[in-house]
């Protein structure tokens, strides 16, 4: 603690501080909730010290605060939110407008009232709609580049050199009385007790109510629940144990409150336990909309919008959203009306460069015709946003069972037999000439063996456009994670974000590179496909797209990770099903013999 006055003789002299004119000690009791019995013992403690004369604070009691005195506040707003999906994607939780007021702005007038005007704003996601909070209260904005890829260590690590008596808050609280004092006695998080079974983190504490340690779920227990505050001597202490941890890569996913718990012993911490009812953190829309029942008619929504025209429903019947799916690609969230239950699609940031929105909805609809796809309902080409049906105790497609494959392949026949023409053209091996590109722009491309390979692949690329098979509608993500099946086992090809006209030989390449099918499986596949055994000259030609597929997906890993960004595994995978089969496509259509035993003769490039 910053000073060397009592716990009472602290309440005593902040009653009188706070009254600014004299008090009884029955009046100092009723301020501060101590017996009458402490409450004398403090103040004849104050009045030898000279901090209390005549029943009012003095000068020397006024200074004998100061080592007490808030400093400033951090405001952590920075996270992703993804549990508050859909509003997520659209505003950061802490901007959203709740009986009447903003929730990071209510909480920095509360600052304000309790004249703490010190205050610090850490911003990431959709960081933009805090800027004016600088202009408008006269905070600090603070920008966290590592937002998506760091816990909420990163923001602290950006503002630990402005930790001393300081609140540490969350834009997204929501607070029905001022919890902000101008002077704390010493370090405690807030809590809220809650009867029966919890998932929050669950609080332990000894003398003093001083926390000894947490666990994640419990019942019946005090909870941690909103904000915190460092005294300087745990902010000193946290910063030199932040510093000694930060670069750790175990570090990067944890809490603060992690790192704190991890060196409890060290970080002297007390719980301050606040009513039912004060403190509010929102985890989900349908939990704020029980605190705030006009919520969803008075907020400004492009997301509830789309929902409520597309399905031609009122705003109050939309429910029980949860996040499914957050990436770099996009973002999807469950809902439901009444007994129906959906899928929200969010397009990620910068995706519409990445994606042509206008042939994914060409290409779902053309699904839906076909019956290849029951789960599209409605979509925007320009917002990008799609509704889908919700498929419950759904799984993907079981590639080891020889009747779910054979009825994935002749879903890919189907498609391609429509006879039906999409907008965009995709081919793998134009693609991975665009991923060079983009790889070359960096430099040269100094890869062992990269330009041979090549070679080779442009090589069988000729060739296998001689062939002269035809363009037909395809989906070019063809691959079991995007076929649901369902309890009754009826499957659906759902993500049709690369469709467009390609080879008809495009699917099975990525079924085989994506799936990971072995020769004799990927036999099996090309059988079901054609309902026959295949032609030499098909077979040859449907295993060159396996090398495309796979030497397409290695350039883009190359530029991946020339980004920064891990592949993982699939670097490996891609690049092995580029090289693998290469050569012995090459021989054949160069010698004009067949891989009549192509299991054989395509193991073969592994020595087997």
């Amino acid at each position: 603690m910053p000073g060397t006055l009592t716990q009472p003789q602290f309440d005593a002299l902040i009653a009188l501080l706070r009254a600014d004119a004299a008090l009884t000690q029955r009046q100092i009791q009723e301020s501060t909730g101590m017996s009458l019995g402490s409450v004398n013992a403090a103040v004849r403690e104050c009045e030898a010290a000279g901090y209390i004369a005549g029943r009012e604070l003095t000068a020397s009691g006024r200074a004998a605060l100061e080592p007490y005195r808030v400093d400033n506040a951090i405001i952590l707003a920075a996270g992703l939110s993804s549990r508050f999906a859909p509003i997520s994607y659209e505003r950061p939780k802490g901007t959203l407008k709740v009986r009447g007021e903003v929730l990071v702005e209510r909480q920095i007038r509360q600052l304000h009232e309790a004249g703490i005007t010190d205050i610090t704003i850490v911003v990431g996601y959709k960081k933009e709609y805090f800027f004016s909070l600088a202009e408008r209260y006269g905070a600090r904005i603070v920008v966290n580049k590592e937002y998506a890829t760091r816990n909420n260590n990163a923001s602290l690590w950006l503002v630990k050199d402005d930790l001393a008596n300081t609140y540490i808050c969350s834009s997204d609280d929501y607070f029905t009385i001022n919890p902000f004092e101008s002077h704390v006695y010493q370090a405690y998080y807030s809590a809220t007790y809650i009867a029966g079974p919890t998932r929050e983190w669950c609080l332990t504490t000894g003398a003093g109510g001083r926390i000894t340690g947490a666990t994640v779920g419990g019942a019946d227990a005090w909870t941690m629940l909103g904000h915190a505050y460092f005294d300087r001597a745990f902010s000193a202490t946290f910063r030199t144990i932040l510093e000694s941890v930060y670069d750790l890569p175990e570090t990067a996913p944890k809490l603060w409150e992690s790192i704190y718990l991890d060196h409890i012993k060290s970080l002297d911490m007390v719980i301050r336990k606040y009513p039912d009812g004060v403190i509010h953190e929102f985890d989900s829309i349908d939990e704020l909309r029980s605190f705030d029942p006009a919520f969803m008619e008075n907020i400004d929504s492009e997301v509830f919008e789309n929902i409520s025209a597309a399905l031609g429903c009122e705003r109050g019947r939309i429910g029980a959203f949860y996040p499914l799916k957050q990436g770099i690609t996009n973002l999807s969230c469950h809902f439901s009306v009444g007994e129906d239950e959906y899928v929200y699609r969010h397009p990620g940031a910068g995706t519409n460069q990445l994606i042509d929105r206008r042939a994914e909805i060409e290409a779902l609809r053309l699904a839906g015709e076909l019956g290849l796809d029951s789960t599209f309902l409605a979509g925007d080409p320009e917002q990008g946003w799609k509704i889908s049906r919700y498929v419950p105790d759904c799984r993907n497609l079981d590639v080891s069972n020889p009747d779910e494959l054979e009825r994935a392949m002749r879903m890919g026949r189907a498609l391609h037999e429509s006879g039906r023409e999409l907008a965009r053209n995709f081919d793998f091996v134009t693609e991975g000439l665009r991923y060079e590109s983009i790889l070359a722009s960096r430099g040269p491309i100094d890869i062992p063996g990269y330009d041979e390979l090549r070679a080779k692949v442009l090589r069988l690329k000729e060739f296998a456009d001689a062939d002269g098979f035809d363009l037909a509608p395809s989906h070019n993500d063809f691959f079991p994670l995007n076929f649901l099946v369902d309890a009754s086992g009826e499957l659906s090809l759902i993500d049709w974000e690369y469709a467009g006209m390609s080879d008809v030989a495009a699917d099975f390449g990525t079924m085989v590179v994506c799936a990971q099918l072995g020769a004799e499986r990927a036999e099996d596949a090309l059988g079901y496909y054609f309902g026959r055994p295949p032609t030499p000259a098909e077979r040859r030609h449907f295993w060159s797209y396996v090398t495309f597929a796979g030497w397409c997906w290695y350039v883009w890993s190359l530029v991946k990770e020339a980004e920064g960004d891990d592949v993982g595994e699939w670097f490996l995978i891609y690049y092995r099903h580029a090289v693998d089969y290469v050569d012995a496509l090459l021989a054949s259509y160069v010698s004009g013999t067949d891989l009549t035993d192509a299991p054989a003769a395509l193991s073969a490039r592994r020595g087997a």
